[in-house]
């Protein structure tokens, strides 16, 4: 039997190899477009997160057939780095251009922190989000995006909740985690 310690290194792999596909695009981006989101409020970029979650939602319910030829990786890829690009706009606020590489040192800040919350997460959960399906991961980043809203749209304030940079850094992981698992099903089928 694998004990955590096996699990918890096997999931660091996955994950960097994962934020490394991320990671690239983020960077490709850049060199394309600067950091031209710099302009955006936290809620936009929140409002955008939530096209991509939705659309992928949509591709699963039409069986992953879409009018565009791109599938749900791009989707949840494109999730990551807009969560990355809010959190730093919530440490910064929406200004000027940034040099790309203090981009994206705040981008891999973003991105270390998120995934450092999840591995306190996963050691307590056992790695539960092993066995849940893609569609479930998909749910509940929608879910967070909701709750990320109400909170924008009450200013940030909360009772007893987290704020949005917590759900932002959630719906990290859970992209992170889909990613995973669409690449483990990719192998599965190639076997």
């Amino acid at each position: 039997m694998t004990n955590i310690s096996d699990k918890m290194s096997r999931t660091r792999e996955e994950f960097r190899f994962e934020i490394k596909k991320c990671r690239d695009l983020f960077i490709a981006k850049m060199n394309d477009y600067g950091t031209s989101w710099r302009i955006m409020r936290p809620e936009s970029l929140t409002d955008q997160i939530y096209i991509k979650a939705r659309r992928i939602r949509s591709l699963e319910e039409k069986g992953g057939v879409g009018a565009v030829t791109e599938g749900i990786e791009p989707e949840f890829i494109g999730i990551v780095n807009y969560c990355a690009m809010a959190l730093i706009q919530l440490k910064l606020t929406p200004g000027e251009s940034l040099k790309p590489e203090t981009a994206l040192e705040l981008y891999d800040e973003a991105i270390e922190n998120s995934t450092n919350l999840m591995f306190n997460k996963n050691h307590d959960y056992d790695e539960a989000w092993r066995v849940m399906r893609i569609s479930s991961l998909t749910d509940i980043i929608l879910q967070k995006l909701l709750r990320t809203k109400e909170i924008e749209d009450h200013k940030g304030h909360t009772e007893v909740s987290e704020g949005v940079d917590a759900n932002y850094m959630d719906m990290i992981n859970y992209a992170l985690f889909a990613l995973i698992k669409i690449d483990e099903a990719a192998e599965n089928f190639n076997l």
